[in-house]
């Protein structure tokens, strides 16, 4: 197996590999390949390389898949992410301001499952938003060895990037609940520090709702109705997770099976199946039809293969040129 990790954040890699050595594993069986697009670009066309699985943006995804196919190769490519919470008038909404949280801010956003737009449906935006800010409010923001809650975004291009999209939502006439470009960080003053951000009454055609903004950036979207909800949710050109807050059993019912998208959650904000289950979306957040993990995953590193067999004797002598007969 050859890793090749993203070049800016390369290390995590390079542990592994040590861990592996140190286990026991023998020279050569993981190997870590760092660089930039010269690197993939090698491991796509190199004939030595038999199959490539990706997890990234979407338009990289895209890259891989088609280039990598066009080498003949086997390519699974996990692209981007817009996952939607749904939260419905009879739910639970401590417990569903606890999920926004915990899935919209933890590992600062930079995940493939976070909640990043919250559609809350009726009359119940005002005080779920309340509660969430209530609960963002508490949360501490700093040096991972100091008890904190979010540590600081991957580069500062990036957190400037996450940041802009902050500006152009206040710009288009979201409200800004939450705030978090101004954070004071606990410890390590240089870093890429960018807070958690609530913002509300978000309308689907601002960029901080359309784009997949990979921060900690909460987007708050009101409808009046599930089917509304499900309209925004099934709109969307990504497919990769979504869930719902509901205390309606035949409401969750439905959801599960008019959604189009590949992970859902029912009150589970963050629905990644068990290893044994397959993981990956619809629509643009997969490219080809193999899915990671579980059966697909063992299916996509393997190759099947079949033999027959005969030991020659005697009695399997003779002429038998198949053509079917019946008795």
């Amino acid at each position: 197996m050859v890793l090749k990790p993203s070049e800016k954040d390369p290390t995590a890699a390079i542990w592994m590999a040590e861990l592996w050595a140190e286990a026991g594993l023998p020279a050569g069986v993981f190997n870590v390949l760092q660089g930039d697009k010269t690197s993939v670009d090698e491991l796509l066309t190199n004939p030595a390389i038999k199959a490539i699985s990706f997890v990234g943006s979407t338009p990289i995804a895209q890259y891989v898949y088609a280039t990598g196919t066009a080498h003949g190769k086997r390519v699974q490519a996990l692209g981007g992410a817009k996952n939607h919470a749904i939260v419905l008038p009879d739910a639970d909404l401590d417990l569903a301001a606890d999920a926004m949280v915990n899935a919209g801010f933890g590992s600062a956003g930079e995940r493939c499952m976070a909640i990043s737009a919250l559609v809350a449906v009726g009359d119940i935006a005002d005080e779920l938003v309340a509660k969430i800010k209530e609960r963002t409010d508490t949360l501490k923001i700093g040096d991972g060895t100091k008890d904190s809650d979010m540590g600081p975004l991957v580069t500062k291009v990036h957190r400037d990037k996450v940041a802009s999209y902050i500006d152009a939502g206040e710009n288009d006439g979201a409200t800004i609940v939450v705030d978090g470009r101004q954070v004071q960080a606990d410890g390590g003053e240089d870093g890429f520090w960018l807070g958690p951000t609530l913002i509300d009454h978000v309308t689907t055609d601002m960029s901080v709702y359309t784009d997949e903004i990979f921060g900690p950036v909460l987007s708050v979207i009101r409808v009046d109705s599930y089917d509304d909800a499900l309209d925004l949710v099934n709109s969307s050109p990504f497919g990769n997770g979504t869930a719902i807050f509901t205390n309606d059993g035949g409401a969750a019912r439905r959801f599960q099976n008019e959604v189009e998208v590949g992970m859902v959650g029912i009150n589970v904000p963050i629905p990644v199946p068990m290893a044994y289950y397959s993981f990956g979306g619809w629509k643009n957040s997969l490219f080809g039809d193999t899915h990671a993990h579980g059966a697909e995953g063992v299916h996509f590193f393997t190759r099947g293969k079949v033999v027959t067999t005969r030991w020659l004797d005697p009695s399997h002598g003779g002429l038998n040129l198949g053509f079917p007969q019946n008795a």
